[in-house]
């Protein structure tokens, strides 16, 4: 059996060259990085030199913590947490291990069997945002204003669905969604669909608000306790939405569902991001030739924030439409 040292080097480098190569193919531009991860391991499973299931699993343990080393040290996430890539592998790999037990102890076969239910898995994984999107385009109606945050791709496909294949008319509102300032991009999306949409400031968020029949945003990982780890705002949308009754939803795969219990923003996992870069255009002259007290200013670039379950409506995944108290029973079953 080989040990983490004898593949710490060159089993690494091929690995995080697979992913490379996948995440820039212009075929996979709309994969998202977690399934762009499951089709490595499945590689990893096709070249294994492994006879027994146990130097399998530590081949792919070792797999999924290149990736996420890489993650952290390339910035692929980019203003992203690495929740959602760490939460993929590790149901890929329970769906591996429950695989292995359920089967015959001839070890070729085990093979086999396990890059078959792979590949379904990660094929299942692929067609998660046509699944969500049938399930939340039923509760979008005629002539409603939906206010979203930034860019989510399984949102935008969500709303694409229910105004190029449901014909239904609706307007958005997008927060800008800044530090990345995703809301540009998702402004051109929906105006490619033919969707109204108004891009607004992320301050605005109390404002645009008023005008919001609901409230449709993206996750980077579902937790434990029915909440939710997504951009910065996410939080303070959800606590808005709530204070004028306003529908809270969330749109996420159930690879996002990750075993993580956080009770406040301290808990989530520290996304660094470089500093915030910004100019203050209130103050007079060049910013550069202002005396500023460098030494006196802390400046916090906080990427992702998590919105507690009691500020979720419903959450539209690819297992169903869900109340955030069936998520700790659904994390079970993936995960048991």
């Amino acid at each position: 059996m080989s040990s983490l040292t004898e593949l710490s080097s060159p089993f690494i480098e091929i690995v995080l060259k697979d992913l490379l190569s996948f995440m820039s193919s212009p075929s996979h531009s709309d994969v998202a990085l977690p399934v762009a991860a499951m089709k490595v391991m499945l590689n990893v499973i096709k070249r294994s030199k492994a006879i027994t299931m146990t130097g399998l699993l530590q081949e792919l343990e070792t797999a999924k913590e290149g990736m996420l080393g890489l993650a952290a040290s390339k910035d692929i996430c980019g203003f992203r947490s690495h929740i959602p890539l760490q939460s993929g592998c590790e149901l890929f790999m329970r769906y591996v291990t429950r695989s292995f037990y359920e089967m015959s102890s001839d070890f070729e076969l085990c093979i086999k069997e396990v890059l078959l239910r792979g590949e379904t898995f990660a094929g299942m994984s692929l067609t998660a945002r046509q699944s969500i999107a049938e399930h939340g385009c039923e509760f979008i109606r005629e002539g409603q204003v939906i206010l979203t945050h930034g860019y989510s791709r399984v949102v935008a496909s969500l709303l694409k669905m229910a105004a190029e294949k449901q014909k239904k008319n609706f307007s958005v509102i997008v927060l800008e969604g800044r530090p990345e300032g995703g809301g540009a991009r998702a402004a051109a999306v929906y105006s490619e669909a033919n969707i109204p949409v108004t891009v607004v400031l992320d301050s605005a968020m109390g404002y645009a608000m008023e005008k919001a029949d609901l409230v449709i945003v993206g996750a980077e990982g579902v937790v434990e306790n029915g909440g939710v780890v997504n951009k910065i705002g996410t939080y303070a949308l959800g606590i808005t939405a709530k204070a004028l009754n306003t529908p809270f939803y969330v749109a996420a795969e159930s690879y996002k569902f990750a075993r993580l219990y956080p009770l406040n923003q301290a808990d989530l996992p520290r996304v660094e991001t470089g500093e915030l870069r910004f100019a203050d255009t209130t103050l007079p002259g060049k910013l550069e030739e202002i005396d500023v007290k460098k030494d006196l200013i802390t400046v916090d670039n906080c990427v992702i924030d998590y919105t507690p379950a009691n500020y979720i409506t419903l959450l539209f995944t690819d297992l169903g439409v869900l109340t955030p108290s069936a998520i700790s029973d659904e994390l079970i079953r993936l995960y048991a």
